[in-house]
């Protein structure tokens, strides 16, 4: 089997370490997936869903807010900004953090971070969309 090494980095600490099949990576320029013998790449990371093939055959899915992935030699680093498993997202706080951020875009005050309060709603944007896809997938089987 055709396999290579991922490393999933967030600043809280790994999320993932193992021998893959392929991980399907939100690229700004757009999606990609990494497989073994990929090209040497390094890559900005967009808000998306990352999935990472397991060996095994299992699916592993995770929301990701940005970040860089470089491969080299057969194996991907992936450092990420914020990342979670898409099942254990809390929908609800992600709502209330998108409402927050938007009331912080929308108000006309020079003290606001408008590109960081963007960033934080495409964050909990990314979270509910991908959270809303796991309760039809769960609803559905």
């Amino acid at each position: 089997m055709n396999s290579f090494e991922a490393q999933i980095l967030t600043p809280e600490g790994p999320l993932f370490n193992g021998e893959v099949t392929g991980v399907r990576v939100p690229g700004t320029e757009g999606s990609f997936e990494v497989k073994t013998g990929h090209a040497p790449l390094i890559s900005t990371l967009q808000p998306g869903l990352l999935v990472v093939r397991k060996t095994d055959g299992e699916e592993l899915e995770f929301a990701v807010s940005g970040g860089l992935a470089e491969v080299h030699n057969n194996v991907l680093n992936l450092l990420a900004e914020a990342a979670e498993p898409v099942e254990k997202i809390d929908a609800e706080r992600a709502k209330e953090a998108k409402k927050r951020a938007k009331e912080r875009i929308m108000k006309i005050d020079k003290s606001v971070d408008t590109e960081r309060a963007q960033k934080a709603f495409d964050r909990a944007d990314n979270r509910i969309k991908l959270s809303m896809d796991v309760t039809v997938d769960t609803q559905t089987q």
